[in-house]
């Protein structure tokens, strides 16, 4: 099964915006509250950014929330959405 998840902190208005965008489009997602050093450097790891939101689709790394609002207005998130 292919995950859906969002590096973010709670008090972070951009990661609000991308939970509202994803719950809008009917996309389950698993929240990695980012709190500790540990946490960033996870982050700084995965995705090479010290920011959140970041976001993963399918697997797929979207990146944070402009990027993920650019792929939805492009299609290119439903098509992301659409690969198994």
């Amino acid at each position: 099964m292919k995950k859906n998840i969002i590096y973010c902190s709670d008090s972070c208005f951009f990661c609000q915006k991308a939970y509202q965008l994803l719950e809008k489009k009917g996309i389950h997602f698993k929240k990695h509250y980012v709190r500790t050093q540990v946490d960033w450097n996870e982050v700084k790891e995965k995705t090479n950014r010290t920011t959140v939101p970041q976001i993963f689709i399918n697997d797929f790394y979207i990146g944070g929330f402009d990027d993920l609002s650019a792929a939805e207005q492009s299609g290119k998130l439903d098509e992301i959405l659409n690969k198994t």
